[in-house]
């Protein structure tokens, strides 16, 4: 009996190490898409009106394919539907290059999108499964290993840019590398499945109530998140009048400390529990929102910025495992929080600009201090799903299905 309690705990780590490995894979997809997008503009021949058109169909196409994976999960299985969604996202990645005018484009990037989407609902859920058969919270590493991924591909595509690689080849050669590492990985996580007589859920459904309530807290999450990454170097640059290397370095502040966040976040996680973490981290988002609406210089900013990274790193982890916990359907919940998520990155550059422009930056950075302070309202609706108790306290039973 020992010998094959120690076996399926072996057998649990290699299925974090193998989803972590998913993550990163899915990250670099997106980093060597981001770094090439000068070189899709120009050989697309498409303005920088027409390019921002086009950057918003990556967000409808996930917004409308998400809801569509929990049926695929449930007919061929956690581990099959994620062999196949992760092969077609990397895959996707040579679409957008090959586009020869601005609606080219947006076709590329709507398939991008929605393969997108519907492999990140996969990866999650099985992410989920695994946090709770190991007991300890794993989900805030997972998505800094997407954020390491993210980086990873972007050091690639601005080596490849800065030797004047054609996109096309970069991205076909990026494809092949992230779809032959994606199907080595997929082998290696959980193959959850569906009990016999559990019912097939719908091909397509809204998401369940459930889920909108812990998707509310994801946005605020979100919402800064997008808005920090988009706008913290314009804010420098025009708010404070701060030089171009403060403005970039504002960008690196910020994205630097929510990646190591999310590295370290499980074991706070584990100490302190869902609820309390994203409590304290609204805490220190809004702090760092407060710094920023009333810096009176560039540094003040750049470590508002800073601290805005590090309180919001572990929502949307934390929003992901609290559906995924919900019900009796993880993928559809997940998709629903994934679909919320997706929606409140897709409007908050654009709410940002707008509200600039009718008052001023500062305004706008008001708006999202108020929503990190949202965070430690909300927190609250994480505790069904978050954990609240020390990993010796045994997870509740679950009805998912044989895993291999």
């Amino acid at each position: 009996m020992a010998a094959r309690t120690v076996t399926s705990t072996e057998h649990l780590r290699r299925a974090r190490l193998a989803v972590a490995a998913v993550f990163c894979v899915h990250g670099a997809v997106t980093g060597s898409f981001a770094t090439r997008i000068p070189w899709i503009q120009e050989h697309a021949g498409v303005s920088a009106g027409q390019l921002g058109l086009a950057l918003a169909f990556p967000a409808l196409g996930a917004s409308l394919a998400m809801p569509l994976a929990g049926s695929v999960s449930h007919r061929f299985g956690g581990r099959t539907a994620l062999r196949g969604l992760l092969a077609l996202w990397t895959l996707s990645l040579t679409l957008p290059s090959l586009a020869p005018n601005v609606w080219g484009l947006c076709g590329a990037l709507f398939v991008y999108g929605a393969t997108a989407g519907m492999s990140d609902v996969a990866m999650n859920a099985l992410g989920v499964e695994t946090e709770i058969r190991l007991d300890r919270s794993i989900m805030s590493s997972l998505h800094g290993m997407w954020s390491v991924g993210a980086l990873l591909g972007s050091a690639a595509g601005t080596v490849a840019a800065h030797l004047g690689g054609d996109a096309r080849l970069h991205h076909l050669i990026a494809a092949l590398v992230l779809t032959a590492l994606g199907l080595v990985f997929c082998q290696g996580v959980l193959d959850v499945r569906g009990a016999p007589e559990e019912e097939a859920p719908p091909r397509f459904s809204l998401p369940p109530k459930s889920a909108l309530v812990i998707g509310a807290v994801g946005f605020c999450g979100v919402f800064a998140e997008g808005a920090s990454l988009d706008w913290s170097a314009v804010y420098l640059r025009d708010a404070l009048d701060g030089s171009a290397g403060a403005a970039a370095a504002s960008t690196t502040a910020f994205a630097l400390t929510m990646s190591v966040a999310r590295l370290a976040g499980d074991r706070v996680v584990d100490r302190f529990g869902a609820v309390r973490t994203v409590r304290v981290g609204g805490a220190v988002a809004t702090l760092g929102g407060l710094l920023v609406v009333f810096a009176p210089h560039a540094a003040v900013a750049m470590a508002g910025f800073g601290l805005i990274g590090l309180g919001i790193a572990v929502v949307v982890p934390l929003a992901f495992a609290a559906a995924g916990r919900s019900g009796p359907n993880p993928s559809q919940a997940i998709a629903g929080v994934a679909t919320i998520t997706y929606t409140s990155g897709l409007i908050a550059p654009s709410a940002i600009g707008g509200i600039a422009d009718a008052t001023s930056l500062v305004v706008s950075f008001g708006l999202v201090t108020l929503l990190t302070l949202g965070l430690v309202c909300g927190a609250g609706v994480l505790k069904a799903g978050g954990r609240e108790a020390a990993p010796s306290t045994p997870a509740p039973a679950r009805s998912a299905g044989p895993v291999a």
